[in-house]
């Protein structure tokens, strides 16, 4: 399938630039896959729009402040933005990341990182990926990231982070440090929205994935067949395995909230035809067509042209369909990305 499909038309004002006065408050579009019906709602009134008995999955990951200002010995800015411990090891002190400076990295080169601690470019890879020797142990390294790092906000919001980001850009669930990037689904949630949802008798849980940098690449080849992801840790516990499950069979609609948590449930599932207790990494890449074995329904908020995730939306509702509600969302001027406005696709009833 041509990458060009996936590809629209977006006034750049229409991309929220700050998050809704309230998370709750912003607008949302309904997707009905089976009647082929859009409609508008708000996200406060969610709960009225879920089938009866929906099970909500969602992805508690929390974002780290990521992004820190460094310098070379020479004085030379480096702008670092640090993805994950290279092993996964909480005392590792091996960190890949991507940097940027003026003058291309080396293997070898120092980095000042602050408050005396320093980090050595271990391997370079493409796109400005490296591995770095932090000469302090992880923990460390989180401590300083948390007092000097900055949030990661997408590439797309042309403005610095401000206090304000450190609690918007986070979901209020958010519970495991990892992600450079926010689950944007799960950032309309309140604690109220998330009672209203059990007030009409459906039920959340969740799953862990740590979004990475590659959830913002755009798809550069033709054919999305070409596309190589970029993998992503995620983790499922006991009970959210064993309450999927039981939901699958007793046919519940299964709703993700967001697209990593439908990555994370999908290909989970494949590996073993049913959800089982794990942590790993994943690259699965969802695009028409493909089977949902475990997902039948999605909050998810609106998508780069070309990305991967426009992609898998458009795999559970039909590139037509979706295709139409962005342009609907656009004519009705939606608030775009990460800090705009949501979409439900409602679980289809056969």
């Amino acid at each position: 399938m041509k990458a060009a499909l996936f590809d629209y038309t977006l006034p750049a004002e229409l991309i929220a630039s700050h998050p809704a006065k309230r998370r709750d408050g912003s607008r949302l579009i309904v997707v009905d896959p089976e009647s082929g019906q859009i409609t508008h709602s708000r996200m406060e009134d969610l709960a009225s729009h879920l089938p009866p008995g929906s099970l909500l999955v969602a992805n508690d990951t929390r974002v780290i402040p990521a992004r820190l200002r460094a310098r070379r010995p020479t004085g030379g800015a480096v702008e670092v933005l640090f993805v994950r411990p290279v092993d996964g090891d909480e005392r590792s002190c091996r960190w890949t990341a991507l940097a940027r400076a003026n003058k291309p990295l080396k293997v070898g080169d120092p980095i000042d990182l602050g408050g005396g601690i320093g980090a050595r470019v271990e391997r370079k890879f493409e796109r400005g990926q490296v591995d770095l020797v932090v000469d302090r142990a992880q923990i460390e390294l989180r401590d300083h990231l948390e007092m000097h790092g900055e949030v990661p906000l997408p590439p797309y919001i042309k403005r610095a982070p401000v206090i304000e980001d450190r609690e918007r850009y986070q979901t209020v669930y958010a519970r495991h440090d990892g992600s450079v990037a926010a689950p944007t689904a799960g950032l309309h949630f309140t604690p109220e929205l998330i009672d209203a949802v059990g007030e009409v008798g459906c039920e959340v849980c969740y799953v862990t994935l740590h979004v990475g940098p590659g959830t913002f690449r755009p798809i550069t080849a033709e054919n999305l067949e070409d596309h190589e992801m970029d993998e992503e840790y995620f983790s499922i516990s006991t009970s959210t395995a064993a309450t999927v499950n039981d939901g699958i069979v007793r046919c519940r609609p299964i709703i993700a909230v967001g697209t990593t948590v439908v990555r994370t449930l999908e290909g989970s599932f494949a590996r073993s035809g049913r959800l089982e207790e794990s942590d790993g990494f994943t690259r699965i890449f969802i695009s028409p067509p493909f089977e949902f074995r475990v997902v039948k329904g999605l909050l998810t908020n609106f998508h780069l042209p070309r990305s991967t995730l426009l992609c898998l939306v458009s795999a559970l509702a039909g590139r037509e369909l979706v295709m139409a509600a962005y342009e609907e969302a656009v004519s009705r001027r939606y608030r775009f990305y990460s800090y705009g406005d949501a979409m439900l696709i409602l679980p289809r009833k056969k």
